[in-house]
């Protein structure tokens, strides 16, 4: 028996609600209930219980994604399940085909290992704050940097307080006394080791990466490689990413002719080289690297946040590996799966048409501003006056709002949002914030708490 859904909206809402639930050919039976108020916004609790009937005979109700009452309250009231819709009406059948994949997007198979760049000069107190930064971003490892002729004289108090807070460690070092002071101090990993300094192995309890002897030397890997798998050492392989025209597309066959001799064994693969070395937004670079990363079923992956435009690599990086590991495991491609990876851009443009523009005005009947974006540009009205621009500037003349301080500072804002979505070709959302992925950690708000939206001009 297919679930019965009720859909509670307002007058503005209704007719496009019931074009895209229309459109969607749904498998549940549904009906849509106009509550009687013009937005959704100013729909409340106590609207919904005085006007909707107990005796509903329905599965789920679903609330728009702008109702900022108590859906617990809501919940038992009617006995069955209130949830709060997309806030974007448009959004619905992404709402409902993409629930359960959002959801389970918690597994990877990849861990992160992420740099501190430097860290011989920074105190352990800075240490430790930028480690749980990196960790709450999605780090399941924190790899000291340590540099070349600087005494890391505090690396075992380091290494016992990154420990201390439940964090694996790895030592970078091109010291050997380095590498073996963190093995002993109870680094979990040491990067890294090659023929040139394998002596040094019967003095580490760490797990090792290893490496070339030198650039692209893919057969000294292999024959370190199989010393270890002799000795039955567990160990990371890393054949080493190259910057791009510095080798670039031949490290990546490395990792694949590597991932072909041996199936098995774990792989690491360090991405600054790639991220850092190439002036390009870093989560697009991210995404198609741990594409690389699920493809060779590599196991690790070192990453560097240190130019402005890789700050938030770690957190893109988790996001990236979750997306991927979700694709490989279900079949199918890293596409309308989550949107957290579009930064600068939208999965799907809302730009309504004039038409539909025509359609909203006509039953505006109120002083309160809607700010549209059109495929014509940015669409500003109320009941009074009607308002096509692309920059906040072009509305101030008509707004009428100079003796009106809070309002006037509220259309700023909001006019600058649309401005910022319709030139980057972002989705713009009223008394929202513009949508950027990773970029920008997303605030949860308690509807229940927030304050009353601004979106009413005062009566003079």
């Amino acid at each position: 028996m297919s679930e019965k859904i009720l859909f509670l909206t307002g007058k503005l809402a209704e007719r496009q609600l019931k074009r895209i639930l229309s459109s969607m050919k749904p498998e549940f039976k549904y009906k849509i209930n106009q509550i009687g108020v013009n937005v959704a916004a100013l729909m409340s609790e106590s609207i919904i219980m005085r006007r909707l009937s107990k005796d509903h005979h329905f599965d789920r109700i679903i609330v728009p994604g702008k109702f900022r009452g108590d859906l617990d309250k809501l919940s038992n009231f009617f006995n069955v399940p209130v949830e709060r819709g997309p806030d974007d009406i448009s959004n619905l059948p992404d709402y409902f085909g993409l629930k359960s994949p959002k959801e389970k997007l918690e597994d990877y198979s990849c861990d992160i290992f992420a740099e501190i760049v430097d860290a011989a000069i920074l105190s352990t107190e800075e240490i430790l704050k930028i480690s749980k930064l990196y960790i709450k971003n999605g780090a399941n490892v924190i790899d000291l940097g340590c540099m070349p002729d600087t005494n890391f004289s505090h690396l075992e108090d380091t290494i016992k307080a990154i420990k201390s807070i439940g964090c694996k460690v790895s030592v970078d070092s091109a010291n050997n006394e380095e590498l073996i002071r963190g093995s002993k101090a109870g680094a979990d990993y040491i990067l890294s080791i090659s023929e040139k300094n394998i002596n040094i192995l019967d003095k580490l309890n760490s797990i090792p990466i290893l490496i070339p002897s030198s650039p692209g030397d893919l057969k000294s890997l292999e024959r370190i490689i199989k010393i270890f798998i002799d000795k039955k050492v567990d160990f990371y392989a890393d054949p080493i990413l190259d910057p791009i025209h510095y080798g670039f597309t031949e490290s990546i066959l490395r990792y694949a002719n590597l991932r072909k001799m041996f199936s098995d064994i774990k792989i690491f693969m360090g991405t600054g080289n790639l991220t850092e070395l190439t002036d390009s937004d870093s989560a697009g670079v991210n995404a198609i690297l741990m594409g690389l990363v699920s493809e060779l079923s590599i196991n690790a992956v070192l990453v560097v946040q240190v130019s402005g435009h890789c700050k938030n690599s770690i957190a893109e990086t988790d996001a990236a590996r979750k997306i991927m590991h979700f694709a490989k495991l279900n079949q199918r491609l890293p596409f309308r799966v989550d949107d957290s990876l579009m930064c600068m851009s939208t999965r799907k443009l809302s730009r309504k048409s004039e038409k539909e523009i025509d359609e909203i005005k006509s039953l505006v009947k109120d002083k309160n501003f809607r700010i549209i974006l059109g495929e014509n540009g940015i669409n500003v009205f109320n009941s009074k006056m009607s308002k096509i621009g692309f920059d906040p500037y072009d509305f101030y003349e008509q707004l009428d709002v100079k003796d009106d301080a809070s309002h006037a500072f509220y259309l700023g804002i909001e006019l600058a949002r649309a401005q910022i979505a319709f030139q980057l070709g972002k989705n713009y959302d009223q008394d929202n914030e513009l949508q950027w992925g990773v970029a920008n950690e997303k605030q949860e708000i308690d509807f229940s708490k927030r304050p009353d939206l601004k979106i009413t001009q005062k009566t003079r």
